[in-house]
């Protein structure tokens, strides 16, 4: 069986194997199907890692230490189907005891509610550049420079929950699954994180609303020519002080 698995894929088509396919093929030694499972985990992981450390370059060790770790261990994995979640316990595993080292590792209290403030998704949606447009990549990299900021200063337990929930979109089951915790706790540290990521923002979205909806540079200069070509003027020369 996992030699017929091996012969059904090459480096090419990895990427578009079953998790289980993928772990069988890295047991039988082939890399190309440990590096699919890599690239298809990498931003998961180092958003999760990042999400304990509040730091890119110890996020990015401790994923590289997690996948070290995982492949020695792969043979153990019970259940192949799970290969994300299990991935995700090594690398909160590795993450809190390296920040244990550094400062002991505190776990918020949860808080009740519901999850109904959708704002912030919002804003990290919007943060993602979708055009060319100068004036509009400026807004949305201050956009998700704030929100970056604000989501580092959440207490640990309500940032790593924040984090797969809002940024990786997982359902609260696989993020329950992931940081081994109840479903009903992944909630109420979801419903806190964006109370207190709304009270971060509120004072500097605030401050920013007055620079909101720019409309100057390139975009200035283009509707005033299209205006005046519509209306049929001239546009009127430079006049030199």
């Amino acid at each position: 069986m996992q030699g017929q698995i091996i012969g059904e894929h090459t480096r090419s088509n990895w990427p578009e194997a079953s998790d289980p396919e993928l772990v069988r093929g890295t047991l039988n030694g082939d890399a190309g199907a440990f590096e699919a499972i890599m690239r298809r985990y990498n931003q998961r992981l180092f958003r999760l890692a990042r999400s304990v450390m509040r730091d890119e370059g110890e996020a990015e060790d401790i994923v590289q230490e997690a996948y070290v770790r995982a492949y020695s261990s792969l043979a153990g994995l019970s259940d192949p189907t799970s290969l994300g979640a299990w991935l995700g316990r090594i690398v909160m595993n590795e993450a809190i005891s390296r920040k244990r080292g550094q400062s002991r590792f505190a776990d918020a209290p949860g808080a009740s509610g519901d999850e109904r403030s959708e704002g912030f998704e919002r804003l990290l949606n919007a943060a993602r550049p979708t055009a060319p447009n100068p004036e509009d990549l400026a807004a949305m990299t201050e956009i998700r420079r704030l929100v970056e900021q604000a989501i580092d200063e959440l207490p640990d337990a309500f940032r790593s929950v924040f984090v797969l929930r809002a940024v990786e979109q997982m359902s609260t089951a696989e993020t329950a699954e992931y940081l081994e915790i109840s479903p009903q706790t992944v909630k109420t540290r979801l419903h806190r994180g964006r109370q207190l990521l709304q009270a971060a923002l509120s004072d500097q979205i605030t401050s920013a609303t007055l620079d909101a909806f720019p409309f100057a540079g390139r975009r200035c200069d283009r509707t005033v020519a299209r205006v005046l070509e519509q209306v049929g003027l001239v546009h009127p020369p430079h006049k030199e002080d």
